[in-house]
């Protein structure tokens, strides 16, 4: 990831606190200290050949921006497969004015714990800027760094179900259900075993590209979080090669400091993690998903629609059986997208139809431009590949390299995601306190305001309001900034572009475009946050690249035990990321400013 000037776009967050800067200095090609051909070769020995020169994919564009192969390149980035297979690229092409993907120097293609190991040892002792890259899936590119060393975990994905696991040292506790993954390992491909063909469920995200190391170190959250509660929260065990090069068992356990951490401290901070065993659940009969699309006719109808939506969800949805998304969007629409479990089909259009039969009531004042939908899905079949081309073919895509995996599927509605160009990007939690009914009208003012500059979506399963008591419980004992256990949901405000390259001739970011759409998701973000003004926080995974109070924002009071743990298992930083715990005092790239 290479840092570029921040263009005058500010933060609504409060000054960032003096820290003392690191004195780990990294070296750079060519500079002094730089390792020779020889001691990359000895490195390439010690993996068994895994170490490779990294070229970039996209040099094929470079040389020749309207060719065959270029365009080939371009269509498949919007193949999530195709991106993960390929050290090279990366999930997000680049945020305006912050960052654009780089290359590494050379990349360990890991395929067992001691491949991590030398890569860790070799990068600490020849002082190499280091990243650590699985799923991809890094709208702060933390996953890419120009002239780094990469650890790709992609091929450590094997995943292992377990009728009665037990945590190492742990034998007093009692023995449950469990699944050990790699952490090159995606969702998608995990649901697929836990669930099509385990029978169980694992509280993953609903992305499913997103690597599952990454999501549980960022504290992550799925369709179905309020009942089965976060990612980090379910996390029984890890393996992680820290710093030092040790292989450590992190439990509750065994090294309960550093498993803490794990849970939501945020990926490639406190080691690579090379094994992650995560507490499976009893399948519920049925998952379900709930949608409909209202225009209303006048602004005073959507102010009608938008507070009794929130009338509708604060009285009925504020439960564990329901998460996703309401968007709130310009022009007077609200699009609803939402998902159940733990109800039939017949139950879930009990409960929504006097909403709908409100809405219908008043045709002079609202328009359904989509039908209400509402189905259910025998759980099992929720993520099995077949049953979905059979079914849903309309909500799926599939990996189209000749020979891909029939399993390699991925929503439809995450296209956009794929190579992925960030304008900017905004979130907040909302504390549930607006949803009680004193609140509710100016919550309302407050989306409708932010509307009229950009889409306000509102993500209700990242939030542990109504939750379950084991959701909450568990999300307690993680790093996450405990503020999303009395939120109702994450407010995003965002906005995206295709795939794009800053300097790259045919495929550049649209500059004007971007600081516009920017501007307009900036403005509608100022309306929330001066109208609602819960404290400023925020989830890790999905922020703004420019947060100046990110340790508060991210983790809230859990920063000082966070660092505490950070001194103690990586006091030189060889594990550096933008805003990652311990990062205060580092260039942007974690290293050009201290360069020879």
């Amino acid at each position: 990831m290479a840092a570029l000037p921040a263009a005058g776009l500010g933060s609504l967050s409060s000054p960032v606190r003096a820290q003392p800067k690191p004195e780990l200095m990294r070296v750079w090609p060519g500079g002094k200290g730089w390792p020779s051909e020889t001691e990359w070769q000895e490195l390439a020995r010690s993996v068994e050949g895994r170490l490779t020169k990294l070229h970039s994919s996209l040099d094929v564009c470079r040389t020749a921006p309207a060719g065959p192969a270029c365009r080939e390149l371009f269509r498949e980035l919007k193949n999530p497969y195709f991106i993960g297979d390929d050290p090279s690229l990366t999930q997000t092409t680049g945020w305006l004015d912050a960052w654009e993907t780089q290359t590494s120097a050379y990349v360990v293609a890991a395929q067992s714990t001691a491949d991590v190991v030398a890569a860790v040892n070799f990068a600490r002792e020849k002082k190499l800027r280091l990243v650590v890259r699985g799923g991809a899936h890094s709208y702060l590119g933390t996953s890419n760094a120009y002239h780094s060393l990469m650890i790709w975990t992609r091929h450590m994905a094997d995943i292992v179900l377990h009728d009665a696991f037990v945590p190492s040292g742990c034998a007093d506790k009692a023995p449950e259900p469990a699944a050990s993954i790699g952490p090159g390992a995606i969702w998608m491909h995990t649901y697929d075993a836990v669930t099509t063909r385990g029978g169980r469920y694992v509280q993953g995200g609903g992305c499913g590209t997103v690597g599952v190391a990454g999501l549980v170190q960022g504290g992550g959250f799925g369709s179905y979080s309020k009942n089965f509660g976060t990612a980090a929260g379910n996390l029984l065990e890890a393996e992680v090669v820290t710093a030092d090069g040790a292989v450590r068992i992190a439990n509750a356990c065994t090294n309960s400091d550093l498993f803490w951490a794990l849970k939501g401290g945020g990926g490639g901070t406190f080691g690579v993690v090379t094994r992650l065993t995560l507490r499976t659940h009893a399948l519920p009969p049925f998952f379900g998903f709930a949608s409909v699309v209202i225009d209303a006719r006048s602004d005073d109808s959507f102010r009608k629609l938008v507070r009794r939506f929130l009338d509708f969800y604060a009285e009925r949805l504020v439960n564990p059986n329901w998460g996703e998304i309401a968007n709130v969007r310009p022009h007077r629409r609200l699009d609803i997208q939402m998902s159940f479990q733990g109800l039939t089909a017949e139950e879930a259009q009990a409960l929504w139809q006097p909403f709908l039969q409100w809405v219908s009531a008043a045709p002079q004042e609202f328009d359904v431009v989509k039908a209400p939908a509402i189905r259910a899905v025998p759980a099992r079949h929720r993520w099995d590949p077949q049953f979905l081309k059979r079914n849903a073919p309309g909500a799926i895509r599939s990996d189209d390299r000749p020979g891909a995996s029939d399993a390699n599927i991925f929503w439809a509605a995450n296209v956009s995601e794929a190579g992925h160009f960030i304008e900017d990007f905004q979130s907040l939690w909302l504390p549930a306190a607006l949803l009680s009914e004193p609140q509710r009208d100016r919550l309302t003012t407050a989306l409708l305001a932010a509307a009229q500059h950009s889409t306000v979506e509102l993500h209700f399963q990242k939030g542990l309001f109504g939750g379950s008591e084991q959701a909450i419980r568990d999300a307690r004992d993680t790093a996450t900034n405990p503020a999303m256990i009395d939120a109702f949901a994450l407010a995003i405000v965002a906005s995206e572009a295709p795939p794009a390259y800053a300097g790259m001739s045919g495929h550049l970011p649209d500059l004007e475009r971007g600081r516009r759409n920017a501007a307009a998701v900036r403005a509608a973000f100022a309306c929330l946050f001066a109208e609602v003004k819960p404290r400023g926080a925020c989830y890790v995974a999905e922020s703004e690249y420019f947060l100046l109070d990110w340790q508060d924002a991210y983790w809230g009071p859990n920063y000082p035990r966070l660092r505490a743990v950070k001194q103690k298992y990586d006091p030189d930083s060889v594990f550096f990321v933008r805003h990652g715990v311990g990062s205060e005092g580092w260039s942007d790239d974690g290293f050009s400013r201290f360069k020879d």
